[in-house]
């Protein structure tokens, strides 16, 4: 473990954003100077944040996750994992400050939603298809028909759901995919396929695990439109999504939103942190029985990964945030009134945000060093990050036209996940898996800050604040395309080699 490699690598991932927007703030677009500067200590404090945070899953989480996927199955009972699975897709996603943070979204605009009701109908549907993708794995189930089934069900029941609930239900897929839940469930979906001495099949469990609250989601809307809540319907007006300090010391105006923020971000990185440690402590006494040096080293992990987190949210919470939605509400505005240069940089700066933001993720980070490692440096971590890249950046210029323009958002969903799954026909299966999870993990807490922001933002200046529901929806689906297509071109760039080796044999 490098700290330095780490702090290098997190480093390289955010520098470009930052540069970027002080490149903006600076020319084209009017911003404060005090945002500029809470701006760069935010971009400071999340990469010193990520840094630690990455440590701390290195050190405890991933070896814990990977310990309990395997005790579990060695103990050969089908009820006690899947039972265990489903606490553990539960508690987690409930705790989960993303999901608390999207409740208060929803309901802010759909008064007739319950806040806690929505949060357990979302960890239900988490734990639900938690315990399918490791029946899944545990009996080598094909994975690729597992996808199919499952999204050909999906967008079945979507034909009778209220359009305005569509983006909701999607955007909560990639919501409960947070910097606690991925690092667990991937490394819990490691575990179990390791004792069946198929690493490769641990992949795309946070995929199968993301189409759970979407589906619950929907589900939840149809119970809704039956009683009727839909037709007596109101949106609110968009709401700021930044608040702009004014008056009092150069200091308070600086630092005094990293303070306001300080108190709630430790509470949710405490709730985040909690009930998996909870759950170590369970399993520990009961399962694990680790010696004291291996657990110290968990705890250890546990510390780290609290202090990353906590720094990494209120850097982001901040600086990034505001910063994100006064760029988008600015050229969104400039895109209505005036159209031409104004539409095409909007959407030229979603694209380079999409592109390099997606890499500092947490989950994205854990995702890639898992698949080098599993697949013995075949699959390199650089070459998985460029398609990944490339697929949010073309999520998010889809996301800020269809906000401008107003575009219903299953016309671009339905062809996308049709093609998704026709692409299935010839990728490995190592691939697919591969590209359901990283739909899952791209949508992470720093693109449901900065990116949905900048979008919300971008959307308040002409569309309905509705449309601007289907952001992480659209970031969750575009890297199912992108990696599947980087498997097909590995696919064949190998029956090449082959062929080539096979001719030189001769």
């Amino acid at each position: 473990m490098n700290v330095l490699n780490k702090l290098k690598e997190t480093a390289i991932s955010v520098l470009p954003v930052m540069a970027i927007v002080l490149l903006l703030g600076f020319t084209v677009v009017p911003l404060d100077k005090f945002l500029l500067i809470r701006f760069i200590i935010g971009g400071i404090l999340l990469i010193i944040g990520l840094t630690i945070f990455l440590v701390g899953i290195d050190l405890g989480i991933q070896p814990m996750g990977e310990r309990c996927g395997a005790e579990l199955t060695k103990k050969r009972s089908l009820p006690l994992l899947l039972g265990c699975a489903f606490l553990i897709g539960l508690i987690v996603t409930a705790a989960e400050p993303d999901i608390q943070v999207f409740g208060i979204q929803v309901r802010g605009i759909f008064d007739f939603v319950n806040k806690n009701i929505f949060t357990f109908v979302i960890a239900g549907g988490v734990g639900i298809f938690i315990t399918i993708g490791l029946v899944r794995i545990v009996f080598s189930l094909s994975i690729k028909w597992t996808f199919f089934i499952f999204y050909v069900l999906l967008f079945g029941i979507m034909i009778f759901c209220p359009d305005s609930f569509i983006g909701i239900a999607f955007d909560s897929g990639g919501a409960t995919t947070g910097p606690m839940t991925v690092p667990f469930i991937m490394a819990l979906g490691l575990g179990v396929s390791s004792v069946r001495s198929d690493s490769n099949n641990s992949f795309g469990l946070t995929g199968i695990c993301s189409v759970g609250p979407v589906m619950a989601v929907l589900i939840y809307s149809l119970i809704l439109k039956m009683t009727g809540c839909f037709d007596n319907m109101t949106v609110a007006e968009a709401a700021s999504a930044a608040e702009c300090i004014s008056g009092g010391s150069v200091m308070q105006q600086i630092f005094g939103p990293f303070g306001n923020v300080a108190l709630e971000v430790l509470r949710d990185s405490v709730i985040s942190i909690l009930p998996l440690f909870c759950l170590f402590l369970l399993f520990q006494f009961t399962l694990l029985k680790m010696t004291a040096l291996q657990v110290a080293r968990v705890v250890i992990g546990f510390i780290y990964s609290f202090v990353g987190l906590a720094i990494f949210l209120i850097g982001v919470n901040g600086g990034f945030t505001q910063v994100g939605s006064k760029l988008g509400s600015y050229l969104g505005t400039m895109a209505m009134n005036q159209g031409g240069f104004w539409f095409v940089l909007l959407i030229v700066i979603g694209i380079i945000f999409g592109a390099v933001i997606v890499c500092a993720e947490p989950a994205v980070w854990v995702l890639s060093e898992q698949v080098e490692e599993v697949s013995g440096g075949t699959i390199t971590r650089k070459l998985l990050l460029v398609f990944l890249s490339v697929g949010t950046a073309v999520a998010i210029a889809l996301a800020l036209w269809r906000s401008i323009a107003g575009i219903n958002l299953k016309y671009i969903l339905i062809p996308g996940y049709i093609f998704s799954m026709l692409l299935m026909i010839f990728c490995p299966p190592l691939f697919s898996g591969i590209a359901f999870d990283s739909g899952g993990v791209a949508s992470g807490p720093l693109t449901s800050t900065f990116v949905l922001s900048f979008a919300l933002g971008a959307a308040s200046c002409g569309a309905n604040y509705n449309d601007s529901f289907g952001v992480i929806a659209l970031v969750a689906m575009m890297p199912l395309i992108a990696i599947q297509i980087m498997g097909i071109m590995f696919k064949i760039k190998t029956s090449r080699q082959e062929r080539k080796s096979s001719d030189g044999g001769c």
